[in-house]
């Protein structure tokens, strides 16, 4: 049982199922039951979320039940697959108490582990989410040192540059004037410097359209914080 709800892969939280005890005589609801963990790793099934749960209790015969050996020396316990009797993973003894780091096993703990991906799109953002179509001209034409010879396609979606390289739809005119009195809606641009300057010597132009009555204003500026 664990009082912490972000341990579950899936959570359906429902209604109460049932209390636990606590040593202080206060009790416990218990809200959800589900599966900790996710395949390839090790899965825990039917762990209870138990509201004001401080810390997380993993019960022996709970474990047993489910086809789980376990195995007790001085300073670790080890979690077996009875079918493969392969270690699953190891608890160490912490003063008389047994621990468990389920999330970040204590058997990898300082190592680098490959995280798999796709190949083309682990390149797409090696090389700082690059264009699929511009990876596929530097594979061709043996650009880049080290690139791989696969096939670079636009097969899958990228959230960081659906987020950062959308661009807004364009706004279509419209022949209807929303605006009733002169001064009410103000279209304004600010563009420069130009290329050529104007009589005055100025490079940069203000423009002020009034929406109302289509009346405009043009300023010349020496600087663009004139505006």
């Amino acid at each position: 049982m664990t009082g912490d709800a972000s341990l579950f892969a899936t959570l359906s939280k429902r209604n109460k199922e049932g209390y636990v005890s606590f040593r202080n005589n206060s009790r416990g609801c218990i809200i959800g039951i589900s599966d900790i963990g996710k395949a390839p790793y090790p899965v825990i099934k039917d762990i209870c979320l138990v509201t004001e749960l401080k810390h997380n209790l993993l019960s022996i015969s709970h474990l047993a039940n489910y086809g789980y050996g376990i195995n007790f020396v001085k300073d670790k316990c080890s979690i077996i697959d009875s079918s493969t009797g392969s270690t699953i993973f190891e608890g160490i003894r912490e003063d008389n108490i047994y621990v468990f780091y389920l999330l970040e096993d204590a058997n990898t703990a300082g190592r680098c582990l490959m995280a798999k991906s796709i190949e083309s799109q682990l390149w797409h953002m090696r090389l700082g989410h690059a264009n699929m179509d511009t990876i596929s001209r530097l594979s061709t034409k043996k650009l880049v040192r080290g690139l791989p010879d696969i096939s670079f396609k636009k097969d899958t979606v990228c959230s960081e540059c659906e987020k950062n390289k959308a661009t807004k739809s364009a706004f279509k005119s419209k022949n209807a004037v929303s605006t009733t009195r002169p001064l009410q809606l103000l279209h304004m641009d600010l563009f420069g410097p130009s290329r050529i300057a104007s009589l005055g010597g100025k490079l940069y132009a203000f423009v002020i359209i009034d929406d109302f009555s289509r009346y405009k204003w043009v300023y010349f500026l020496a600087r663009k914080n004139d505006a």
